[in-house]
Order: C-alpha cells, then sequence, then structure tokens
C-alpha cells in the first residue's frame, strides 16, 4: 500500500488548493507578484459569489417537478428556463394555469414549441438588431417603459442576463411597464422575495431581493405603480435585481429603457 508523504505546509492553504483545482501557476509566495495574484482570484471569486446566485435553477430533476406550496406556473417555468406556455400545454394545463400542490409536471426540455407561431417583428435592417429591441417591436401596441428603480450608479450586467441596480434600503421599486403580478414570493432560489410580472403573451419581468412585497399575485400594475421596497442581496448591499424574458429566455433589457 501506497503511503502519500504528509502535505507541506504551503499545499495545506486555500490558494495552494486553488491552484491545484484551476491550474494555476503560482509565483514566489515570498514576492510582491503572489500577493497582488492572490488578491485577483478573491476578487473574481467574489464576484461570482455576488452575481452567480441570481442565475441558479432547481428543482427535482430534468424530466418532472412536483408542485410545492406558493408555486405557480410562472416560478416553475422560470426555474427551469421555460415558457409558462409550453409548460401548460405539456401537461395539459387549461387557460387559467392552475396548478395544484403535489402534482407532478413534465419537463419536456427548454427548447421553444415550433407549433406556437413566432411573434411578428418589424422587416430585418441594415442595422443589427438585438433580441430586446427584437422584443420590444413585437409589442402591439408598444408599451411603455421605465426605470424599475434609481440607481446610484449604472446598471451593472450579471451573468444570465439581468441587470443588477444599486441603491438605498427601502427605497421604491417600481413596475418596468403595465401588467399582470403572476408571482410573488421567496421560493427560488438565489432571487430572495421575488416579484414576477407579466407584459402581454412573451414577456415577463422579474424583481428580485426586495424587503417588502407591496402587491399580489393576479394585480394588474401600472408601469411606475410601486410595487416593493428594496432590500438586499447575497452580497448584502441594497440593490434591486433586474430581469426581462422573452418565451422563456432571459433578453438584454437596457433596449427596453431607450
Amino acid at each position: 500500500m501506497r503511503v502519500r508523504a504528509p502535505a507541506r505546509a504551503s499545499e495545506r492553504r486555500p490558494a495552494y488548493a486553488l491552484q491545484r483545482r484551476c491550474g494555476l501557476h503560482w509565483p514566489s509566495e515570498n514576492s510582491g507578484l503572489a500577493l497582488r495574484f492572490a488578491r485577483s482570484i478573491r476578487t473574481i471569486l467574489l464576484c461570482c459569489l455576488l452575481f452567480g446566485g441570481c442565475a441558479v435553477s432547481g428543482g427535482e430533476g430534468p424530466e418532472g417537478y412536483v408542485v410545492r406550496p406558493h408555486d405557480t406556473l410562472y416560478s416553475i417555468a422560470w426555474r427551469h428556463d421555460l415558457d409558462y406556455r409550453d409548460l401548460a400545454r405539456w401537461n395539459n394545463i387549461g387557460p387559467d394555469f392552475r396548478i395544484s400542490v403535489g402534482q407532478y409536471l413534465v419537463l419536456r426540455g427548454s427548447a421553444p414549441s415550433t407549433a406556437r407561431a413566432a411573434p411578428r417583428v418589424a422587416p430585418p435592417s441594415a442595422v443589427a438588431s438585438t433580441p430586446g429591441a427584437s422584443a420590444m417591436r413585437a409589442q402591439s401596441p408598444v408599451q411603455k417603459w421605465i426605470w424599475p428603480t434609481d440607481g446610484a450608479g449604472g446598471p451593472i450586467a450579471v451573468p444570465g442576463g439581468g441587470i443588477l441596480l444599486t441603491g438605498r434600503l427601502g427605497q421604491d421599486v417600481r413596475a418596468a411597464s403595465t401588467g399582470r403580478v403572476v408571482y410573488t414570493g421567496s421560493g427560488l432560489r438565489g432571487y430572495g422575495n421575488l416579484i414576477i410580472i407579466k407584459h402581454g403573451e412573451s414577456l415577463l419581468s422579474a424583481y428580485a431581493h426586495n424587503r417588502e412585497m407591496m402587491v399580489h399575485e393576479g394585480q394588474d400594475v401600472a408601469a411606475g405603480q410601486v410595487i416593493a421596497r428594496m432590500g438586499e442581496g447575497a452580497h448584502q448591499t441594497a440593490a434591486l435585481y433586474f430581469e426581462i424574458r422573452l418565451n422563456g429566455k432571459p433578453i438584454d433589457p437596457l433596449p427596453f429603457f431607450r
């Protein structure tokens, strides 16, 4: 039996373990370069922890999901990156989209249904368009969109498609456009207290990390209406995470505010 020699002190350090795991070249520990390199790695890991949580999905697995208390069809579709209409069709759910606790839902993948006609958009132009811009043109009539809160700085892009708007704890969070609230709760991991608003048939907007939610499911809201108070995310800084999805997929929200 092979006996492994005791690890050197440097190998037992977290930085050394990160080096071995990621295949990084670690300079001499006595050099100033090593210290700067360690700080850079720590900063990168911190950003992943702060902003990665909002892109995490959960559930029983790729094949199915059992409905839990406080779930809605919209929140389940959001959790699994699906279009709620596809999810309803696959499970023979009626137009009221009503589901019950303990009900087993089939998840047949995240590909959009080919049976449903694609949203009508403007003819192609010489200028390349973004998914967000195409979604705006697909709305009929065109809806007004406003910033969901007063940011202390510019929007911070978050991996996964959303943006982070920093501000003050307790400041107003507003509906970005006219719509109907289809989910309020904290059942989606990584989002904290979350509100989802439906805008027409194809668009959903989400408002995460709220300290207080001031609307309920089924309520109609107007653009600019206060729906929540800003809370803190996992990074313990007052901020709103905002996201727009088209047919169940995250898109760039910035074109909606131009």
